[in-house]
């Protein structure tokens, strides 16, 4: 992992978090126990705080920020899937973001709500708790409960804790191969 300290402010990240080595933090970050911070992604937090709660995930090639002097929270057991960004106020308890979604200023995405792959929450915008939320821009679909979201709001958390435990135990940064010589037979 890379960790950059900025104008007097460190990241500070639990030993039982895990964080890739290819992760970058920077600034006033907080990674708590059990969080995770995956391959690629980036918490940049020069301007503003930013703060991984326990058990959490934020998935490779993921990007957070926030505007000057606010407070970016990833609650507890949530999930911020691969490829989003989010630059809002709040990704509530065990909320999942999915895969290449925008969440823009000042929006809040309620707890255990599932916001779709691909969705742009738009500045300002409060999802309520419990519900699927979709589209550009995002909007509350339909509530959680009875759906296949909820496996994936229920589950999520835990499988990327024990996943984020195999990472820290097994994955090694190792250099790349020599290249074979080439032949001198060329028949």
């Amino acid at each position: 992992m890379t960790l950059v300290e900025f104008e007097g402010k460190r990241p500070r990240v639990h030993p039982d978090a895990f964080v890739a080595p290819t992760a970058v933090l920077i600034g006033d970050v907080t990674v708590e126990a059990g969080a995770s911070v995956w391959y690629g992604a980036v918490l940049r937090a020069d301007i503003c705080t930013i703060v991984v709660r326990e058990g959490s995930n934020i998935q490779d090639g993921s990007v957070l920020h926030a505007a000057p002097g606010e407070v970016l929270e990833v609650g507890p057991n949530a999930t911020v899937g691969h490829g989003c960004v989010v630059h809002g106020r709040a990704v509530e308890e065990k909320a999942l973001v999915g895969n290449g979604s925008t969440l823009l200023d000042g929006s809040v995405v309620g707890p255990g709500t599932l916001v779709a792959a691909g969705s742009v929450v738009t500045p300002g915008t409060v999802l309520p708790g419990g519900m699927v939320a979709a589209g550009i821009p995002c909007r509350p679909t339909k509530p959680v409960g009875g759906t296949s979201s909820e496996l994936w709001v229920e589950t999520n958390a835990a499988y990327y804790r024990e996943l984020a435990e195999r990472h820290a135990a097994g994955a090694v940064v190792v250099e790349p191969d020599e290249p074979d010589e080439p032949s001198a037979d060329r028949s």
